[in-house]
């Protein structure tokens, strides 16, 4: 059989058995995978549960699977069938979701998994558990078809991608690797082979303490003289400075600078987080924020940094570094006492994807989701996912997947014809990208 005839055997037994993704799907959505490091409860943290169905449904394909832990009881799951390097295809999802939220405001049992109105609802229906089933139904058609692909085929089932994709990262850093990957997060049926890299960081500024009562001899001229008290320095003024002249930095990259697959500014800086106070802690941060009588010697920002798809991660820190620098010029205590950045805060770091559009993978999910559905839009990602790990080391990447909404959200669901489709244009995919032994 030609590649054709082959995708629509494929396709026609996905609809015969479109119940079957549909079921899976379902029945992780009613396993709480919880992220813990968002909220702390065995009950609803059982990201082990979900990888042990995922494990026997791939297993009972045929696939070799592996688990091992990220964290404690936190394992990702490897699944593989051998086959050639040169056409290998990672098939990727995460199966922690993020906490339920008010459950006041869910109409539905947010880990029910209820079907009404061509929607299966729950908590990570769309994020993303449709897309992990989608990915398996996908390869279970193609064996139960007796397809047996050129290029080896690997799902990776990971945990922790909610706080930051430390699952990816350690099979990453393991070497689960492959020639392509794709991330099936919802998309609505487009085609995304692009997104931001994005950093986290801490700018701290050092200032020196003294009494609220002598500010005047901090801010306004004294004599000099040896009766006069050394002047206390405010880190929490310096820092407002700073986010002034952090404003016109990023407006200067987000006006100069932009992807054609984003919108032109997405490349922000986020002001996320700010603490001032005296004294710097171990962790960091200041140890006294709670007495306005203290002049605070400590500033801490903590940013969160888009860039595009086409910088470096290299090349946007030696930017920001350049800038700070510059800024510090501008002030004689901070030429004297320099704030310091802190990369990577938290461990998280996200490289930038930019597989080229016309990528075979990339024509093969347009071609084959154009011929069963709407014509999908090429275009990026304006948040980030998995994909990103992948793409740092060399992998290239695409992001395809189903739609709904409610993600991250109250009424969270997967639109159930989109979840189907989407099985189906995997599927076309898988044999584009690995190839049919004859």
């Amino acid at each position: 059989m030609d590649a054709n005839t082959t995708i629509q055997t494929v396709q026609s037994f996905l609809e015969r058995e479109k119940d079957w993704v549909v079921d899976l799907t379902q029945r992780i959505v009613q396993i709480p995978s919880v992220n813990p490091k968002f909220y702390t409860d065995p009950a609803f943290n059982r990201e082990a549960d979900v990888q042990a169905v995922l494990d026997r449904e791939l297993a009972a394909i045929g696939f070799q699977t592996e688990q091992w832990d990220v964290f404690d009881g936190r394992p990702n799951l490897v699944a593989d069938i051998a086959g050639d390097e040169s056409r290998s295809l990672i098939l990727c999802g995460h199966v922690d979701v993020v906490p339920v939220g008010d459950l006041a405001s869910w109409t539905v049992d947010p880990f029910g998994g209820e079907i009404k109105d061509g929607k299966l609802f729950g908590r990570g229906s769309i994020d993303m558990k449709g897309g992990v089933a989608a990915c398996v139904a996908a390869a279970r058609a193609i064996r139960q078809c007796g397809i047996e692909l050129e290029g080896r085929l690997s799902v990776h089932a990971v945990v922790d991608e909610e706080a930051g994709g430390f699952g990816a990262m350690d099979a990453v850093r393991r070497g689960k690797l492959a020639k392509a990957v794709l991330v099936a997060e919802p998309t609505w049926g487009d085609v995304l082979p692009a997104e931001g890299g994005l950093e986290w960081a801490r700018v701290t500024f050092r200032g020196r303490t003294a009494h609220s009562a002598w500010r005047y001899n901090e801010i306004y001229p004294q004599r000099q003289g040896p009766e006069r008290l050394e002047p206390g320095v405010n880190a929490v003024e310096i820092a407002s400075r700073f986010i002034q002249a952090l404003r016109y930095f990023e407006l200067d990259r987000t006006r100069a600078r932009s992807h054609p697959l984003l919108p032109v500014g997405m490349n922000t800086i986020n002001i996320g987080v700010i603490h001032g106070g005296a004294g710097l802690g171990a962790n960091g941060l200041p140890m006294t924020m709670t007495n306005p009588a203290i002049i605070p010697d400590i500033a801490v920002i903590d940013l969160d940094m888009k860039f595009l798809p086409s910088e470096t991660s290299a090349q946007y820190r030696r930017d920001f570094e350049t800038f700070v620098y510059h800024f510090s010029q501008t002030d004689a205590w901070l030429r004297e006492n320099p704030p310091t950045i802190q990369w990577e805060l938290n461990g998280l770091h996200f490289p930038p994807l930019n597989t080229p559009v016309d990528h075979v993978l990339v024509k093969s999910l347009v071609n084959r989701k154009s011929a069963i559905g709407k014509t999908p839009e090429v275009k990026g990602f304006v948040a980030v996912c998995d994909a990103a790990h992948y793409a740092g080391a060399g992998v290239d990447g695409v992001i395809f997947g189903p739609s709904g909404d409610g993600f991250h959200g109250d009424d969270e669901y997967v639109d159930l014809d989109s979840l189907v489709e989407t099985t189906k244009v995997i599927a076309a995919s898988i044999i584009d990208w690995c190839g049919v032994k004859r």
